[in-house]
C-alpha cells in the first residue's frame, strides 16, 4: 500500500521577555496569538503534530508543526 502524501508546515513565534513583576507575562501575551494560529491551520485542514520551544537571550521561540493529507 503506498504511503499517503502529507503537506507539512512550521510556524515560528517569538516572544520577548521584559522587566515586570508578572512572571506569566509571556504566557498571557502569547495565548491569543497561538490560539489564532491553531484555529487558522485547523480551518485549512491541518492538524497539530508537534510543538517545541527554546529560549535565547531575552526571547522565547515557539515552534508549531502542522500536517494534512494531500
Amino acid at each position: 500500500m503506498p504511503e499517503e502524501m502529507k503537506d507539512t508546515k512550521v510556524e515560528a513565534l517569538i516572544y520577548y521577555s521584559k522587566v515586570t513583576l508578572d512572571s506569566e507575562h509571556i504566557l498571557k501575551a502569547s495565548k491569543e496569538e497561538i490560539q489564532a494560529k491553531l484555529d487558522d491551520y485547523m480551518a485549512r485542514g491541518y492538524r497539530l503534530i508537534n510543538t517545541t520551544s527554546t529560549n535565547f537571550g531575552f526571547a522565547i521561540y515557539i515552534y508549531l508543526f502542522f500536517e494534512k493529507e494531500v
